[in-house]
């Protein structure tokens, strides 16, 4: 499904107010009763400490062709270092043979030729605006490659010259663009006009010219081997990313000329779009093909450099993770556990560069299987507790949907009482997985947090399941294990048996 931001951080605030508000409505689905007070007479808890260690990514998250896609630099966040998105993509005609305007138009003239973008939101520093550079791509492999899901690792070899640029200001996205005359509008549209000499080119190989050893667009095999796809890459000194909808149709070369069908002249545009289906019945076209490459270089900065035991760093996919041991887990005596909650802590600070560059919408815990290598599983039951799932079954590893309001992992926030700053938090509702150590003394894991943009176990299938992020978007500077003041901790609500 493709990913909207408004939407996500529409989600993140509605379930933030339910935690601001709620908090003393917290349940338990063991008994679907709300959560008893701690008296230490009939009720305890307990706080069980976590090691913690600073992981980073190598990277496979995949960016699908529904999924919106990051353009822009970051080139001034002191704590974690610059990052460049770039995006590669095909536009292809509706059918085959193509050709422009109707069967019986005269082709008077071409005018231009535009390449557009549906633009979908923003993260960053806003008030600098983003440069952008259009090219070709001159790499015959990213043509033909359109049955392959890219990584954000991915991106073509070779470029040709520049086609296009533009200065896009985020705070005007909203704005109204008339063009065509003034017959059409448009906005949230970004649009960058390119070279007339290639959209010259490209328009004088309509299928219906008689110049059959100069047409383009005969079929796909042909079109792909005048037209690789284009390059939109970010330029100068911005320091925010642009979002974008590749599968929307507002995404489109339009493609504009003068055209005569027995009456005056009329200028008119033909479009051509992204196809993000791979087999397409309807129109026979096959898919174009896409990547979204994101670079982060984080040497020098303290993401990298990092040498404080109480200070960890996380960052949204492409991005960082923080290993999570709970040796407490294995010696708990058997109980009847009300509530076990891992809480994660962001570190207030005065610096604005934390507002421009929020905190993920959503963080996620999973599990490190014991003895095999960079092989990791959901955690048991907490996910989704009205759908069963086994994660040790590949047929049935994880249920549809997460239920982030029972499961938690959504931004939450509060105000710091030592310095009197709002600051973020995160918690997950563990219950069901620590209940069943606690009671049938199963395998006590280690475990990950990390802010993904999808999911994906291989051991079960190559899919990737969508999550609560979109790529590229959110950083947060948090509590160890050892922070004395914002410690990441296993909270236990419990009582003897």
């Amino acid at each position: 499904m493709q990913k909207r931001l408004l939407p996500l951080a529409i989600t993140a605030l509605l379930l933030s107010l339910i935690g601001w508000n709620c908090t003393k409505l917290d349940t338990t689905d063991i008994g679907g009763d709300l959560l008893p007070d701690v008296d230490n007479v009939r009720t305890f808890a307990d706080t069980l400490l976590i090691n913690t260690t600073q992981g980073f990514f190598n990277d496979s998250t995949a960016v699908g062709r529904y999924d919106d896609h990051a353009i822009g630099k970051i080139t001034n966040d002191p704590l974690f270092g610059t990052t460049t998105a770039n995006v590669y993509m095909q536009l292809k005609p509706p059918f085959y043979p193509y050709y422009f305007g109707n069967v019986n138009d005269t082709i008077v003239g071409f005018d231009s030729v535009v390449l557009c973008l549906k633009y979908t939101g923003f993260w960053g520093d806003s008030i600098l605006p983003v440069g952008l550079e259009v090219r070709e791509v001159s790499d015959n492999t990213f043509r033909d490659s359109v049955q392959k899901l890219n990584t954000t690792a991915y991106r073509p070899a070779g470029l040709g010259t520049v086609l296009g640029t533009a200065v896009v200001d985020a705070r005007r996205m909203a704005d109204t663009i008339y063009f065509n005359n003034k017959r059409d509008k448009v906005t949230n549209q970004i649009r960058i006009k390119l070279s007339n000499a290639w959209a010259s080119q490209l328009f004088y190989r309509d299928s219906m010219k008689n110049n059959p050893g100069n047409n383009a667009f005969y079929n796909d095999s042909i079109y792909r081997n005048f037209y690789n796809g284009i390059a939109v890459l970010a330029t100068g000194a911005s320091n925010g990313l642009l979002y974008v909808s590749l599968s929307d149709t507002a995404t489109k070369l339009e493609v504009h000329y003068r055209r005569k069908n027995g009456g005056p002249v009329d200028s008119v545009y033909n479009s051509l779009r992204f196809n993000p289906v791979i087999t397409d019945d309807v129109t026979k076209i096959p898919a174009s093909n896409a990547t979204n490459y994101i670079e982060r270089n984080r040497n020098g900065f303290p993401v990298k450099t990092n040498t404080d035991p109480n200070v960890h760093y996380l960052q949204t996919a492409p991005g960082t993770f923080i290993n999570l041991n709970i040796p407490g887990l294995a010696t708990l005596s058997n109980r009847v556990i009300h509530r076990a909650e891992i809480i994660v802590e962001q570190i207030p600070t005065v610096d604005p560069l934390d507002e421009i560059f929020s905190t993920p919408n959503f963080l996620y815990v999973d599990l490190k299987d014991t003895g095999i290598t960079d092989k990791w599983k959901p955690v048991y039951f907490d996910l989704n507790t009205a759908t069963v799932y086994d994660p040790d079954n590949a047929s049935g590893y994880i249920p549809g949907q997460i239920d982030y309001q029972y499961f938690g992992g959504y931004r939450r926030s509060k105000i710091d009482l030592l310095s009197g700053n709002l600051h973020k938090y995160y918690n997950f509702n563990i219950t069901r997985y620590v209940q069943r150590i606690v009671t049938q003394h199963t395998r006590v894991y280690d475990m990950r947090l990390y802010a993904p943009f999808n999911l994906n176990y291989p051991q079960y299938s190559g899919a990737y399941i969508p999550y609560g992020n979109n790529i590229a978007f959110g950083r947060v500077k948090i509590g160890s294990g050892s922070n004395p003041n914002f410690r990441l901790r296993l909270r236990i609500v419990y009582s003897k048996i």
